[in-house]
């Protein structure tokens, strides 16, 4: 058993800790702040303080400030490269096993502590990624977290090597965002009648008009239905699917279909026998409760189970406002933590992990799912074609192997239509299983 000593046992050092010895590393771990009890254990030990301790053999890493504090300010977070390895909170000891201080490095991008800082936002109200540490020094696309806890694994073994570490192995997570689940069909008179007018007259497309009849009719299926083919082409692979379904009401930024269509609440349980699901929270719940809780009560009530997953429309949500919201709610498990715009790690993991509060200094009962790329921000914001997308998936699914990390990743039903701009995507999308099913069973992929 690996013994941690620290001078003060402190909500954001204890988290930290756990996160990294427990949830990453997986070790067999015991804390303790009597330095007695430390010093004559005969074991592998690791003291984490301001200065070493007397007993040579033990692994010295020297502290910085901020898991000792309880106050949100500046930090001093100074950047430099490791080795290779991005690093922040520089130390200066000569003993100390690392010039940085890891565990304040975790906790910084974990509980997004920049983020309770003042920062700039975009028009949707969402945290610049130009604004973060990460984006401004170049390792976005690095899972620092789980580098930085493989660098103290490495440290302890070579210290002590019989201390045991199980080997991390690469996962795959797959979701899809159910925005619209038609493009046509069942959509009411009024939205039918304008999308009619629209492609007739403003956009003169009479190919769209003789297409949104038909469908229509039944005589050909809704474009957007690709349900099937994603629970088909998953089948293959046997990857757990996760559905996040928009029962919002109508407005600018949210145009699900009624939830209370008979066909559409059918859809709904129908993916369900085959899936995991969680609501997908329209624009204004991150910031009105009670529309999330109905929501939320709307999918309950259709799939007759309850709700504890949920991802922001828009990816819309601040902190700590957002988290607190979804902990009220009884939502356990978030999947809004990454970018729309930029593919990355927005809390530099790719691991999922319990969330800290910073404004309340605690953990709290929610398990952050990180997601790494989104089909929209490859297409849509960088304007990358089916091929050049593709290389960046295969590069970012090769940088969380290369930690032993889950790459999740979300895809849209309505963007596997091979229409509307999205020629190609389907390409895209059934290579990508392929290649993080081509990972996942190499047996080489562990860490």
């Amino acid at each position: 058993m690996l013994l941690i000593y620290v001078p003060k046992l402190t909500n954001r050092l204890g988290y930290t800790i756990n996160v990294v010895m427990r949830n990453i590393l997986q070790t067999d771990f015991a804390i303790t702040t009597d330095l007695n009890t430390f010093e004559q254990h005969n074991g592998a030990k690791l003291c984490y303080a301001p200065k070493p301790s007397a007993t040579s053999e033990a692994i010295f890493f020297k502290s910085s400030h901020l898991l000792f504090e309880t106050v949100i300010g500046d930090q001093d977070c100074h950047f430099f490269d490791y080795n290779g390895i991005p690093a922040i909170f520089p130390v200066f000891h000569k003993d100390s096993a690392l010039p940085f201080d890891p565990f304040a490095a975790i906790f910084y991008m974990l509980s997004r502590y920049e983020e309770y800082l003042p920062h700039r936002e975009d028009e949707h109200g969402r945290i610049l990624p130009t604004e973060t540490i990460a984006y401004k020094n170049g390792f976005l696309q690095t899972p620092v977290v789980e580098r930085w806890a493989l660098l103290i694994r490495d440290i302890v073994l070579r210290n002590f090597p019989e201390t045991y570490f199980p080997k991390r192995s690469f996962s795959f997570e797959q979701t899809i965002d159910i925005d619209s689940a038609y493009c046509y069909l069942h959509k009411g008179f009024f939205r039918t009648f304008m999308g009619l007018l629209r492609d007739g007259i403003h956009r003169r497309n009479i190919d769209e008009v003789r297409h949104r009849i038909l469908t229509l009719r039944h005589k050909v299926e809704d474009p957007f239905d690709t349900f099937d083919y994603i629970i088909s082409t998953n089948q293959k692979y046997r990857y757990q699917l996760i559905f996040f379904a928009l029962l919002g009401d109508y407005g600018i930024y949210d145009k699900p279909i009624s939830y209370l269509n008979n066909d559409f609440r059918q859809l709904l349980q129908h993916i369900g026998d085959h899936s995991k699901m969680g609501i997908h929270g329209s624009y204004d719940s991150a910031k009105e409760p009670k529309r999330l809780e109905q929501e939320i009560q709307r999918l309950s009530e259709i799939l007759h189970r309850p709700i504890y997953r949920n991802r922001y429309h828009f990816l819309r949500f601040s902190l700590p406002r957002g988290y607190s919201n979804l902990e009220k709610l009884g939502i356990t498990q978030d999947y809004s933590m990454g970018f729309a715009d930029i593919p990355g790690f927005r809390n530099g993991s790719c691991s999922t992990l319990p969330f800290f509060h910073l404004s309340r200094n605690q953990e709290i009962n929610l398990n952050v799912h990180p997601f790494v790329t989104m089909d929209t921000t490859f297409h849509t914001h960088m304007r990358l074609s089916p091929e050049e997308a593709l290389a960046q998936y295969h590069t970012l699914i090769d940088e969380v192997k290369s930690v032993g990390g889950t790459f999740s990743c979300i895809f849209h039903n309505q963007n596997l239509c091979d229409d509307f701009g999205w020629e190609g995507w389907r390409t895209v999308y059934e290579n990508v299983l392929q290649y993080a099913f081509q990972n996942t069973q190499d047996t080489n992929v562990t860490t």
